[in-house]
């Protein structure tokens, strides 16, 4: 997974504690962790092509998100981000060893395939039952003058 899915979660998280309607330019979000401006963008991008994250132009344009952070899973994120194929791909080995029947499509059949397919059904539901809002929860809880401090840092950062 790329460096771009935590980026991405990260500023989604951060954009869920701003007001309705206000918006942060890319560079403003990327300068919140010194990322690379226009790499974070591309990510940002991505978001908008998936709906999270919703985009204005103009001087108080930027990002904001586009739905509740309840109606965002951290698998939308990732998806948004990284695609939807599946983290395993079975380049069908066994068609290769001995005996094999090269008509068969050992994707079904294969005990190694169906073990990772599993695992990534699984990792993928325990991303899909996580929202925003309940990550944005346990950060609130775990450190409570996280939003305020965010919050001012934009202030301070639009200054």
């Amino acid at each position: 997974m790329s460096e771009g899915v935590e980026w991405a979660l990260h500023s989604c998280l951060n954009l869920s504690w701003l007001p309705i309607g206000q918006a942060v330019p890319a560079a403003k979000l990327a300068e919140f962790y010194s990322l690379p401006a226009a790499y974070l963008n591309k990510q940002l991008q991505a978001l908008a092509r998936a709906g999270i994250v919703s985009s204005t132009s103009g001087p108080r344009g930027g990002f904001q998100l586009a739905r509740s952070p309840e109606r965002i899973t951290l698998l939308d994120v990732v998806v948004a981000i990284e695609g939807a194929e599946e983290a395993f791909r079975c380049d069908q080995l066994l068609k290769r060893g001995p005996g094999a029947d090269p008509a068969a499509d050992y994707r079904e059949s294969c005990l190694v395939s169906q073990a990772m397919r599993r695992a990534d059904l699984a990792w993928r539901g325990e991303l899909a039952g996580q929202t925003l809002a309940d990550l944005k929860a346990r950060v609130e809880r775990h450190y409570p003058a996280t939003p305020g401090n965010t919050v001012n840092r934009f202030a301070a950062l639009r200054a």
